[in-house]
């Protein structure tokens, strides 16, 4: 009984186990199974609901889009010298959370760049995941702190622009920012042309953000580079400009200076130097009124030379002939209640006398004569007032006062260059005018790509004789007795010019004791062929457009006609064509593009000599051949140049005349290689 009772609480036991098995095995099971339908729930919702938005997430950690810009065009002169161009350089960034040792990189970035390690250690205890801490840093530099394997600090090329010509027409130029941006000048005038352009490509990094690939809409299938621009200016002439320009405001302790030099015909700008100059290479650590372009933005009172320009109206209203008599009031003439006054005290003096001992008053009773209404309709025809349309930023329009506002004193006293401001740009525009015979065209700066300016019709603004009779008064204040530019004459040449000394407006009122000092001339003196003016800003202790400026004016023509290959033997300079000669291009071709560059200008016509402009020059059998420099001691300017130009040196000329006293290198040197940059300087004087 008791074996029986015992064998059934056994089995009871036993039971119980199995049941618990059961359970256990039950609970696993459901636990698993609840796991598993999350895990494909959630794995559907991944995929289904959230998959497109994760694919999105996961290809940005491995995929990117960049953007790339193109290389910015090159910009060149006439005759194919490289200007401005772009080149590769190496910016240091670092991201601050990958420097190990803020001070062992911030001194060793310092010595190698030359910066105080305490503001390159600031910049690494930057917040930023990225900071720059030196742009456009040189070869150099750069392998040393590639060598240095500094951790956190990177090095990246990127492109900038760069001026082989220092300040050379740099106002002109102007210049661009950190990122290849157009800030002023051409560069910014012509953003979107020289700009290159942008484009977005993908990319594939691997985890430590290196580059795999490009795809296949990849930059390396894309022409992103910019266009070139190629101006009117000449850089030799420039340099002429840049170089007298110079000495002109230096010796007579100017302020500033401009210098304009214009072939006629076409209107092209050959040369537009500034003084003080300005290195677009240096452009954030110059004084921002270096930079200014003066010739375009600078509002000045022309003084007297706007003589020509109100006696050319009054011929062509018929009020006046060459030979028509002012009284000129022994020096004193009163208009209201202000006094104008000459120089000398002159009494009768005919139209052409008043042009060529620049009488006040005498141009005062011209302007009178005129009447304000005609004379604010010429002011209007020479662009007076308005902006001559030229490619430059910010171009002053000048003050011209509005015609309802004038008095009997304004029409005076402008007859004389007081009381209306121009840009000097504008008034070599007026100038220009004269010089083309009576008729206006636009002004060009800018050869490729041709400008909209240059399809502006032709305007007559004079008619022919009456152009070329100013023409002749001109060419009197040159070369006749008291002319107020006979310091001008260049021997051999006729040419035509006009002094100013104009007195500045004081910031307190009325005309204080500062004076602008300006000649304008142009060669041959009737149908001029190439036009130049310079302006000095309050020279002292000579104040005189003709003492100051004239000088300028003189060299600057005088070398350029020399370079051109019109340096006269005997005779005056003969009428020309209209095609721009320029005898010595085939030497400044060597300079063309600059070392690395491919760029050869689009079908620039390569200027050419004009015979009726200079006669051909023979040159003595063999000497061409010599090994060694001749000696051209005694020889004609003309014919030198000639000889050097074959030879591709384009000399420097030193001194007054037409015969070479002495020459730099010295006679027997060897001829400079083209790879030389050796200066070669010619000594010239008067022959006796």
């Amino acid at each position: 009984m008791r074996n029986g009772t015992k064998k059934v609480a056994s089995e009871r036991d036993q039971k119980r186990v199995r049941d618990w098995s059961r359970a256990k095995l039950t609970f696993v099971g459901v636990v698993f199974a609840l796991v598993l339908t999350g895990l494909w729930v959630r794995a559907g919702y991944l995929q289904i609901v959230q998959g497109p938005d994760l694919a999105r997430l996961a290809l940005r950690q491995h995929m990117a889009s960049e953007s790339d810009r193109g290389e910015r065009g090159q910009i060149f002169d006439r005759s194919g010298r490289l200007l401005a161009k772009t080149v590769e350089f190496t910016a240091v960034s670092v991201r601050p959370k990958e420097v190990t040792d803020l001070d062992a990189a911030a001194n060793q970035l310092g010595g190698i760049l030359r910066i105080k390690p305490a503001w390159i250690k600031k910049k690494l205890e930057s917040t930023k995941p990225f900071v720059y801490i030196s742009r456009r840093v040189d070869d150099k530099d750069s392998a040393e702190i590639r060598q240095a394997n500094i951790p956190g600090v990177y090095l990246e090329a990127e492109h900038g622009r760069s001026y082989p010509n220092r300040h050379l027409a740099g106002q002109v130029l102007g210049f661009v920012g950190m990122d290849d941006q157009g800030l002023e000048g051409v560069e910014l005038s012509f953003e979107d042309w020289l700009a290159g352009s942008r484009a977005k490509y993908a990319v594939q990094r691997d985890a430590s953000g290196r580059k795999l690939y490009f795809d296949a809409q990849g930059r390396e299938l894309q022409n992103l580079r910019g266009h070139d621009l190629t101006l009117t200016l000449d850089s030799q002439i420039q340099f002429f400009a840049e170089e007298e320009l110079a000495k002109a405001v230096t010796t007579h302790h100017g302020k500033a200076g401009t210098c304009l030099v214009v072939h006629v015909p076409t209107g092209e700008i050959l040369a537009w130097a500034n003084y003080p100059f300005f290195n677009p290479n240096a452009a954030r650590n110059v004084n921002p009124r270096e930079g200014r372009n003066r010739s375009a933005l600078d509002v000045v009172e022309p003084g007297s030379t706007m003589k020509p320009l109100i006696a050319a109206a009054a011929l062509q209203e018929g009020l006046v002939k060459p030979e028509t008599t002012f009284f000129c009031e022994n020096g004193k003439f009163k208009v209201g209640v202000r006094t104008i006054k000459d120089t000398h005290s002159y009494g009768d003096l005919t139209v052409n006398k008043i042009i060529r001992w620049s009488s006040n008053i005498g141009a005062a009773k011209i302007g009178m004569l005129l009447g304000h209404k005609r004379m604010h309709a010429y002011f209007e025809k020479y662009g007076f007032g308005t902006p001559t349309g030229l490619p430059l930023s910010g171009e002053g329009k000048g003050l011209v006062r509005s015609l309802k506002d004038w008095q009997p004193i304004d029409t005076a006293t402008a007859s004389f260059g007081q009381g209306v401001a121009v840009t000097p740009i504008q008034l070599a525009q007026a100038f220009l005018i004269l010089a083309n015979d009576g008729v206006k065209k636009p002004l060009k700066l800018v050869l490729d790509p041709p400008q909209a300016a240059a399809d502006v019709a032709p305007v007559r603004v004079f008619d022919a004789e009456v152009a070329r009779t100013v023409q002749r008064m001109m060419r009197e204040v040159v070369h006749e007795e008291k002319g107020t530019g006979r310091v001008a004459q260049i021997e051999g040449v006729e040419m035509g010019g006009k002094t100013g000394t104009a007195q500045k407006a004081s910031p307190t009122g009325g005309y204080g004791d500062k004076y602008l000092a300006s000649f304008v001339a142009f060669v041959p003196a009737e149908t001029p062929q190439y036009l130049v003016m310079v302006m000095v800003d309050e020279p002292e202790p000579s104040h005189y457009g003709g003492v100051v400026s004239a000088p300028a004016v003189r060299e600057v023509m005088q070398k350029t006609l020399s370079y051109l290959g019109h340096a006269p033997d005997t005779g005056h300079l003969a009428k020309g064509t209209e095609q721009m000669p320029a005898a010595a291009t085939a030497a400044a071709q060597q300079a063309a593009g600059g070392k690395g560059s491919a760029h050869k200008p689009e079908t620039v016509p390569p200027p050419v000599i004009d015979d009726t402009l200079a006669e051909v020059v023979a040159v003595p059998p063999g000497l061409l051949d010599s090994p060694a420099i001749p000696n051209f001691s005694g020889m004609p300017l003309r014919r030198v140049v000639e000889i050097l130009v074959s030879k591709g040196i384009v000399p420097k000329i030193e001194g007054q005349g037409l015969v070479v006293t002495r020459q730099s290198p010295a006679p027997g040197a060897p001829w400079p290689g083209a790879e030389k940059q050796q200066e070669f300087v010619l000594w010239l004087a008067r022959p006796s």
